[in-house]
């Protein structure tokens, strides 16, 4: 595995993707929770700017989180469900962080005078709801569908007992695990 390889996804058992999503989640929640407390009067003019460094650091921070996570879309087995739950979280997450950069573009007198905007509001709330159901879908692809999950050796010799009764529930578990 090349060094390169390495830093784009990880290594067995360590994705990169994951820790990445937890810092640009926490931006853009950072900037939702200070674009609410800002236009309610709160904070002062330190709400609209920190809101706007947040909006600008979480898009920042989204890029490598975004080609990460590209490449681990690229592994999955095209057409099974982990593929389509993949996909879908891959669209409903670029439609969240196009929000936020619009949030921020409209956000942007709100930097310069420390308001917070009623459309940088209005458009950051959207893409946080957008991120959490981008999110719940990235944890189903962990949790449901065990994308880049590493069994332990109890764990692979419980699976075909598992896969049994999933076949018997009428559950698809349709991927790979890589």
């Amino acid at each position: 595995m090349s060094m390169l390889t390495k830093l784009i996804r990880g290594t067995h058992g360590h994705p990169t993707h994951p820790p990445l999503t937890d810092a640009t989640i926490g931006m853009f929640v950072l900037a939702a929770g200070l674009a609410v407390i800002g236009y309610a009067g709160g904070l002062g003019s330190a709400a609209g700017t920190g809101m706007w460094l947040a909006l600008v650091g979480g898009l920042i921070v989204a890029v490598p989180t975004a080609l990460t996570g590209f490449a681990d879309w690229l592994t999955a087995e095209w057409g099974s469900r982990l593929w389509r739950t993949a996909t879908l979280h891959m669209l409903v997450m670029v439609t969240a962080v196009s929000m936020f950069g619009v949030a921020a573009w409209a956000q942007w007198s709100g930097w310069r005078d420390g308001s917070v905007t009623t459309a940088g509001l209005v458009l950051t709330l959207a893409g946080l709801g957008a991120l959490v159901g981008g999110g719940w879908l990235g944890g189903s692809l962990v949790f449901v569908h065990a994308m880049r999950v590493v069994e332990s050796e109890q764990d692979a010799a419980a699976a075909p007992a598992r896969a049994e009764s999933k076949e018997l529930a009428g559950i698809s578990t349709g991927g790979t695990r890589r």
